[in-house]
Parts: structure tokens; sequence; C-alpha cells
């Protein structure tokens, strides 16, 4: 009895302790980085990316002024679909390294201060997942892990579900006598998320790897985790083009977005918060990935969600579209997370499925950076975006490693590989850009290194690399890049596009000129008549005739073909 009173007082201490989310918000305006991890730095020559290498590069992430660094998959995996096929959710793939080694970036990453962010691919496993395994043997506490239904006696299709890879999204089993749901390829069955039990093992496995450090997810393909139950057929597009078997083909309002979508998310929201909360660690950050509508999109900030990806700036604009049309996308988003309280704006530029920022907006990759980073809230680069590189388009079809690619024949591999933007990363004028010291690489480098690399970006004067660098500095140091108001602006000529963003003492002015050929002069006064008339250039495009360092008359500033400034000016009192 003596001791109860310790054990006691033992428990409220301990309750004391732990029981906050540390560093609440860290995210809010911070700059994302993807990494895949294939093509990113290959430390033990085998032509694989892998965790070492990694590691050894987060140098790079402290002096740029990266926040957070996200990983692409890096589970086991067959790797039919480069690691998007999950065998085993708890172990790293070899190619990548260890436990150990994963453990050490995790360590590393802390000591520079620098979020780790892991992807997690909930929809489907492996088809040679223990789970896929055993249901397919009828085991009775797995037979529910996936979707199954009746084998049709007529010999057709359950129904006319078309799978993103194309074809039917219906495999058929010899082994067991039903067909399985893959919403993508036949070989990435979909998991049953209306079984509680795979719901359970899910939360299990973002425990396992929140124990293990990491600082958030990005999910993957999160509109296709549910899919209504009675199978009824999708609508017909009617695209013109589109043939039967090809996703656009339907409008998939049965097998995308649906509500218990939202309710799963949000579960995951409130465990990871929890987590922290009894951890007392810094906030996790969940963001997913949702090509969807907007409001769709958008619905996810409801779950807790802080970073639904934002994908616009790819989808909805490209080289030919003008100043308006990014108003368009650019005012769109902001309006409709405006009714949505505490959300914060996100902007991608690129990712490892699309042509990179610099091969699909020629010439002005920086501008588009620029964009990204003057825009209120956080920013997510692509790696190699921060030197401008571009698709490696002639690669041929022996060398070829994307699935999608080689699917699709040699006739057409080149429409659907992705292994263009996926090229190892650009170091220095190196053997295979400093990718490694190796004979050879999993997919051919870019030969555009010799010019195009982060050594010869970091000793020039003027650089992709510099500006991109110097940007981040002015989101840390500014504060009308941290809090401000933001407006965006129109010239009456449709050439000039202006993005403000005011804080009580000054305003940071982005400048875009969207003409080939015509310099054009613009009266920023006028957008704003509570700027002074003087302004300081504080990042220029390369080959503007108006350096950084530049004062200039706001009243009356000539912006160059194809060029843009971002400008710093006083609030007048």
């Amino acid at each position: 009895m003596a001791r109860l009173p310790c054990v006691i007082v033992f428990l409220i201490a301990t309750r004391i302790v732990a029981g906050e989310i540390k560093n609440v918000g860290w995210w809010k305006n911070a700059v994302f980085y993807q990494i895949y991890p294939r093509s990113f730095q290959d430390d033990n020559n085998d032509g694989i990316g892998d965790l070492k290498g990694i590691t050894k590069r987060l140098d790079h992430f402290k002096e740029t002024g990266i926040d957070a660094v996200w990983l692409s998959p890096i589970y086991a995996s067959p790797m039919v679909d480069f690691g998007y096929d999950i065998s085993d959710f708890r172990k790293i793939h070899p190619d990548y390294g260890t436990d150990a080694d994963f453990t050490e970036l995790i360590s590393t990453a802390r000591k520079l201060g620098i979020k780790v962010i892991m992807d997690l691919v909930p929809n489907h496993t492996s088809d040679e997942h223990e789970w896929f395994q055993k249901s397919l043997a009828g085991d009775e506490a797995y037979k529910d892990y996936y979707i199954w239904h009746d084998k049709p006696t007529d010999g057709k299709p359950l129904n006319n579900w078309i799978s993103v890879f194309g074809g039917s999204a219906w495999n058929c089993s010899s082994s067991r006598p039903q067909c399985y749901f893959h919403q993508f390829h036949y070989k990435q069955p979909d998991l049953n998320f209306r079984s509680d039990k795979v719901q359970e093992e899910m939360k299990d496995i973002i425990r396992f790897w929140l124990d293990k450090g990491i600082d958030g997810f990005r999910v993957d393909a999160i509109p296709h985790l549910f899919e209504v139950e009675d199978l009824r057929n999708e609508p017909r597009t009617n695209l013109p083009g589109v043939v039967d078997g090809e996703y656009a083909y339907l409008d998939h309002f049965y097998t995308k977005d649906q509500p218990e979508t939202y309710d799963v998310v949000k579960s995951w929201v409130k465990l990871m918060n929890d987590y922290a909360n009894a951890s007392n660690t810094d906030e996790k950050v969940m963001t997913v990935e949702a090509y969807t509508f907007l409001n769709k999109t958008t619905e996810y900030y409801e779950t807790g969600c802080q970073i639904p990806f934002n994908f616009y700036f790819i989808t909805d604009v490209n080289r030919t579209s003008g100043p308006d049309q990014f108003k368009k996308v650019i005012d769109q988003w902001l309006t409709e997370i405006a009714g949505r309280p505490g959300a914060v704006a996100n902007w991608v530029l690129g990712n490892h499925d699309g042509s990179r920022t610099a091969s699909r907006y020629p010439g002005r990759g920086d501008q588009m950076t620029m964009l990204a980073m003057i825009l209120p809230g956080v920013a997510v680069t692509y790696y190699g975006e921060e030197i401008g590189m571009i698709d490696k388009t002639d690669i041929s079809y022996e060398d070829t490693q994307d699935p999608a690619g080689c699917n699709a024949g040699r006739e057409k591999y080149k429409e659907k590989s992705r292994d263009p933007v996926r090229t190892p990363m650009q170091w220095n004028d190196d053997i295979n850009a400093g990718f490694n010291q190796g004979e050879r690489t999993w997919i051919p480098v870019n030969e555009n290194f010799v010019e195009l690399n982060l050594a010869a970006q970091k000793t020039a004067k003027f650089s992709h690399y510099k500006i991109y660098k110097k940007l981040i500095h002015l989101r840390k140091t500014h504060a009308a890049l941290l809090t401000g108001k933001v407006e965006t602006f129109v010239s009456s000529d449709k050439k000039i596009l202006s993005v403000v963003r005011s804080s009580n003492t000054e305003s940071i002015i982005l400048i875009i000129n969207f003409s080939d050929t015509e310099t054009v002069t613009v009266n920023l006064v006028n957008q704003v008549p509570s700027i002074a008339a003087g302004g300081l250039v504080e990042v220029a495009t390369l080959d503007s005739p108006i350096n950084e360092g530049s004062s200039v008359n706001l009243r009356k500033l000539p912006i160059a073909p194809k060029q843009s400034l971002v400008i710093s000016a006083k609030i007048q009192k």
C-alpha cells in the first residue's frame, strides 16, 4: 500500500510531460521536395539510387532551404509498377537499402532540421502480398481483404468498369472461383476498405512508420479507395477519339470520390494527431494525391488533411495559356479554399508521372517556379526542377523501363512511358552526372548534364538554382510572403500577370511577361496604389535586362519578352 501514492504521482507526471503536439503549422509556408529514390543518388554503384545516396545528399536540402523531402515508394515490391505494387508494407526493397540505412537517413535529416515524408499506397497491394495470396487460397481470415465477386456464367465481364491502365478492371482467378477488382494493373488488386480488418491493418502500417520517425505521409491515388457496392455500369464520356477500353472512355462516378473515402482519411489524420500528441512530437502532416474535381479535392481539407495536392498548374494550363488563364486557375483555388476554415493553399509544378516543368514551359521554367514560391502556402518541387532539368525524350525502346511504356509496344511506347521525367539527378559534369561512379544507370542519363548540372549552377553568376534558392530565402524572410494577403492582376493587353503579396509594411510583386516578342511597360502603382513608386528587384529571370538588386520605377517598368521580376516595395503610410 505504501507504494501506491508513488505510482499515482508517476502516472500524473507522465501525462503532463506527454500530451502536446509540438511545432503545429510548421508546414504552412514550407517547401516540399519530391525524391524519386531510384534516380536521386546511387551510393553502391549498382545503377539504382538508394537510401544511403539520399542521406549523403541531405546537405543539398539544408543549403537550399528545403523544409521537407517526400520519398516515392521504397517498400518491398516485385516492381511491376516501380514500387506502387507493394508486397510488404513494413519492409524496404533491397534495391534501396536496409532498415539501418533508413534509420540513418531519418536521424541525419532530423539533425539538419529536414522533415521526411513517406509515400503511402493504401488502395492496393501487389498480388504477391501475403494478404492476397491467403485471400486467393480462400483463407477465412483474409477472404474479404480484397474485392471479390462471382464469375459471370456467360463469360462476360462483371460490368463495364475500366482500369486506369486500360481494359477491364476485373481479373478472374483460376485458383478461386471469383474475379477480383483492380483499379490499376491486374497485378495490383484493390484492398477492400469496407472491411474493418483492412482498415485496422492500414492504421497499424501508419503507426509502424511513425514509430520509425517519419513526419507524415503522401497518400497515393486516394480517390480510388472505394467503389459503389451494386456494381452499376459507368456512363460514357463521349470524348472524341477515345475508344472502348481506354480509361477516359467512361465517367468514373461509381469508382472514384465515394463519400466513405473522406471518412477513412479523417480516421488516419486523427491517428496521426493522437500519435503526435501522445509522443509529444512535431505535428504530423498528410498530403493526398487526388486528380479529381476541384470541390472533391478541396473536400479533403474537411478531414483534417493539411495538403490535398493542387495539380491545376499541371492539368489546366500549358505553354499556350495566357495570363488570364493562369489568373483563373490561381483565383479558383484560392476562392474555393477560402470557404474552408484553416485551409492552406499549395502549388505543385511537376511529379514523376508527367512532363517536367521546364519541358512543358520551354524557356519559362523559372517563371513557374516564381509563381509557386510567391503564391501563399506550400510549394512542392519535383527533383531536378531547381536546376531546370528537362525530359529526356530520346530513350530507346530497348532502354525503356516504365511498364506503361513497355506494355504499349515499340510503336507507341513514347506516348505512354514516364521514363523521360525519371532520369538520374544531374549533380555535376562527372561520369553519369555524379549520380554514381559505375558503368551503368538503371535508366540513361540526359546527355545535357555536361552543361546543365547543380555544381555548375552553384558557381555561375546567374542560374536556375540561384533563382530557386533566392526565392526560398524570400519566403522565409519577408512578412508579405509569410502571412501577407494575395491579389492577382492581368494587364488590359492580356500580356502581363502580376501577383501581389502585401503585409502592413511592404509588398512583394511578381510580374510575368507572357509575350514572346514584345517588351511591355507596366504601371504597378495603378494596380496597387498603396505602394511607393520606387521598388527593388529581388529576383530576375535569366537574361533579363534588369538585374537583381536594381532600383526600378514602378510607375513605368519595362518587362522584356518572356521575362519575370520579383520586386519588393514599401507601403506608403
